[in-house]
């Protein structure tokens, strides 16, 4: 296998090319970004060639990482997360050669401990993720969570409690009674809004809030 060309400072290489690593690769690729995907099964490679700039190889191989130019890379996203040997090879495979950023998936808490104490930068958790995420969706106001952080500070889309409907955000006074910040509205067929104190919530409104995991709850749960 030929090295390939130096690639671009802000380009990733992206190992695994199941469900997690073929989104990564796809959404990168699709955004214009330089990527260079590494799959060892030969029916995936297939199912990919064509669509994604991509190689053949084990990546749990130092010398195939070698041939391929990883050194040249800045960023890598580990997606093998069925195998743990697999993913704790690559991953330290790319430690080795100095990769600047690792991100690596990991399906477990215990995996994911493994691969921070080798040297990886982020660790992912995309099953849990999306696990947790969903929870916080069910109760049905909210349409949209993003955990920012572990500490609890979150972004959510929601519809607006009845309470709010035909106030403004100065009336409403929203941060000093529920903790919580709204940061913009989006109106039936208008764009996006950033919120200011003239802000009037209608009841079609979603409104985007920040703030305290729980503080966002409570606020999503009244009526």
């Amino acid at each position: 296998m030929a090295k390939k060309d130096a690639p671009e400072a802000s380009a990733t290489l992206v190992i695994g090319l199941g469900r997690f690593g073929s989104a990564v690769s796809a959404t990168l690729d699709s955004l214009g970004r330089e990527i260079l995907a590494v799959e060892k099964d030969p029916t995936i490679v297939q199912r990919w060639q064509g669509r994604l700039p991509l190689v053949e190889a084990d990546a749990s191989n130092m010398e195939a990482l070698e041939q391929l130019g990883a050194r040249e890379f800045q960023n890598a996203v580990v997606g093998v997360g069925t195998s743990l040997e697999a993913s704790v090879l690559i991953t330290a495979n790319l430690v080795d050669i100095g990769m600047p950023s690792i991100w690596a998936k990991a399906t477990s808490r215990e995996h994911g401990r493994i691969l921070k104490r080798i040297g990886a930068h982020h660790v992912v958790y995309p099953e849990f993720d999306a696990g947790q995420r969903t929870a916080h969706l069910v109760s049905g106001r909210m349409l949209d969570y993003i955990e920012m952080d572990r500490k609890g500070f979150s972004i959510v889309k929601m519809r607006p409690p009845q309470e709010c409907y035909g106030f403004t955000l100065d009336e409403l006074d929203i941060r000093a009674r529920f903790g919580v910040v709204i940061l913009g509205v989006m109106s039936p067929g208008q764009p996006f809004e950033y919120a200011t104190p003239h802000t009037r919530i209608d009841k079609n409104d979603i409104i985007i809030v920040s703030g305290d995991a729980e503080l966002l709850e409570r606020f999503a749960e009244r009526p």
